[in-house]
């Protein structure tokens, strides 16, 4: 079986426009969490925060014209993958561009430009859209976008499976580069949500908390969106030490359940699924995993039954491992929300330090392992997994350990 390493990274999101800035607000405990900037206050019931990128002007990165192209979700991705590719150092010359892969997760895509077209429908009674609007909001949109700018002609796609969506895309990219299809990828996830037409849904079905998100902890009251993107270069291991690439660490598992129940409730035994999986691809055995990052959303049911699904897995060995969230931190990014995560299970291996789970008050007796509260914590990793769970009952599952 061909390895698979990772070789570049990329992200922009609450915590900062690049990998290295979220990486060190991840380890510092800093919260990207405040008020909503650009939604009129009380156009909102429940608190309008979310975990916003701020400082943040697209004509910083992109012209003109490139930018009449482009929603948030694709300004975003396109962002994160050109920091994952300049850090990787890959080229795409010649046939290496017919063998490389874009796939990209989303769980909403262009909302930013379908939230104004319908404000200026509805709202304004105009009926006249901007001629690229399609283009925009198109869900292939940011995959088909990192492929244009970097010449990159092989296969080029979304996942679109709501919060599992990058871990699904991760696990996609993987497949073809082992079965041969290609010899590299490049792949994440990206989300720019916070519109108000997606914040009133949200509200709607009652898991917006209105103060913070505090997972695993006692008074936990939901969930607090997010926007950005996290991008990776993955490669063969082969390749990545014949052109002396800096390899950051070894993608070695994913893991992929359905629980074909509920639309909405989560599911121990489909969660405990999607990681059996992710440790039986990867060869590793329930004592070889040191850290796990949670998917963690703060509410009340997904951190119990997350809880639930990891004591199933792991046995007598989850009271050794060390679980987090960083949600608390970026925000829950919906389709995102793998990626981003991502980096702190890559951070831990490279750095020897374990992100915290912010905000937490204390203990609550469905949730009893080891969540790191509030501070970061020194510790050797060399195994970690990153958990996502997603409405509709889809669960995906990555596995990384340290770099061969």
């Amino acid at each position: 079986m061909r390895r698979i390493v990772i070789t570049g990274m990329g992200a922009i999101c609450a915590l900062g426009h690049d990998a290295p800035s979220t990486w060190k607000a991840m380890t510092e405990g800093r919260s990207g969490i405040g008020p909503i900037h650009h939604i009129k206050p009380g156009e909102l019931r429940n608190g309008g925060i979310a975990a916003e990128i701020s400082d943040y002007d697209p004509a910083n990165f992109f012209d003109e014209a490139r930018r009449a192209m482009l929603d948030p979700f694709s300004e975003y991705a396109l962002i994160a993958a050109n920091e994952a590719i300049r850090q990787s150092g890959i080229s795409f010359a010649g046939e290496s561009a017919a063998r490389t892969a874009v796939v990209i997760g989303t769980g909403v895509g262009g909302e930013t430009t379908r939230d104004g077209m319908y404000e200026r429908l509805y709202g304004e009674h105009q009926g006249r859209f901007h001629p690229l609007s399609i283009v925009r909001l198109m869900t292939n949109a940011a995959a088909s976008q990192v492929s244009m700018v970097h010449g990159i002609t092989g296969p080029a796609f979304v996942v679109a499976t709501a919060c599992a969506s990058s871990n699904h895309a991760f696990a996609q990219a993987a497949m073809m580069i082992r079965a041969g299809l290609v010899d590299a990828a490049v792949v994440g996830g990206t989300e720019a949500c916070i519109t108000l037409g997606t914040l009133r849904a949200w509200e709607a079905m009652r898991v917006l908390s209105p103060d913070t998100c505090r997972p695993f902890s006692a008074g936990r009251r939901g969930l607090v969106l997010g926007e950005g993107a996290g991008m990776y270069v993955l490669e063969t291991l082969e390749s990545a030490q014949a052109r002396g690439a800096n390899i950051l660490c070894e993608l070695v598992g994913t893991g992929m359940s359905s629980d074909a129940g509920d639309i909405a409730a989560p599911s121990e035994i489909g969660a405990a699924a999607a990681m059996n999986l992710a440790l039986r691809d990867g060869g590793l055995s329930p004592e070889d995993v040191d850290y796990i990052n949670a998917h963690g959303t703060g509410t009340v049911a997904n951190d119990s039954t997350e809880t639930r699904a990891i004591h199933r897995v792991f046995g007598a060995h989850a009271r050794e491992l060390v679980v987090s969230s960083t949600k608390p931190m970026h925000g829950h990014a919906l389709g995102a929300a793998g990626a981003l995560e991502l980096i702190g299970a890559v951070g831990a291996i490279r750095d020897g330090i374990v992100p915290p789970t912010l905000n937490y008050l204390g203990p609550d007796p469905a949730c009893d392992l080891d969540y790191v509260p509030n501070e970061a914590r020194a510790m050797k990793v060399d195994v970690a997994i990153s958990n996502s769970f997603a409405f509709g009952g889809l669960n995906a599952v990555v596995a990384v350990r340290r770099a061969p």
